[in-house]
């Protein structure tokens, strides 16, 4: 398919980010189960659901745009969750998994905070101001997430720095 505007673009990357919202909910619970701390735990527990949501508003775009979500793979967050995947099975000490995981998890923030934001920017420049306070608002909740998981981490890391 050949891309003529920033509005196909912006449908594109809407579906992309679709995927990996998708992605990021199958990969969420198997995170939960492999973490060994609680507060991890409930950290993945609680972005589950915050992710639920931020899934509904992104197909509140889809249909205000008149468009399909479906139909796109993400492969950059198909790549970082098998990052993910290949921490969990590992053979580590409680504190390092939990680390590995947090590294892995924050990862995947950073990597949708990139695409939210610039679908964000691409939303304003189309004047799609409804879309443009859906992902304002699912920017400011990954940003949020993000900076759990380094407040988490800050405990976390240092354990497994003693677990050595």
């Amino acid at each position: 398919m050949k891309m003529e505007s920033l509005k196909e673009l912006f449908v594109e990357e809407l579906k992309d980010l679709y995927s990996a919202k998708t992605q990021i909910t199958k990969a969420l619970p198997k995170m939960a189960k492999a973490a060994t701390s609680p507060v991890l735990k409930d950290a993945f527990e609680s972005h589950l659901k915050e992710t639920k949501e931020q899934i509904q508003r992104l197909e509140q775009i889809f249909e205000s745009l008149g468009e399909n979500p479906k139909g796109k793979t993400c492969e950059g967050m198909k790549g970082l969750l098998k990052e993910g995947d290949e921490i969990m099975k590992e053979d580590a000490e409680p504190e390092v998994l939990d680390a590995g995981l947090i590294s892995a998890a924050q990862r995947v923030e950073h990597y949708e905070m990139a695409g939210y934001g610039t679908v964000r920017t691409y939303a304003e420049l189309l004047g799609e101001d409804e879309a443009v306070t859906l992902l304002e608002t699912t920017l400011k909740e990954e940003k949020a997430a993000d900076s759990k998981l380094s407040k988490v981490a800050g405990k976390i890391n240092v354990q497994a720095n003693k677990a050595a």
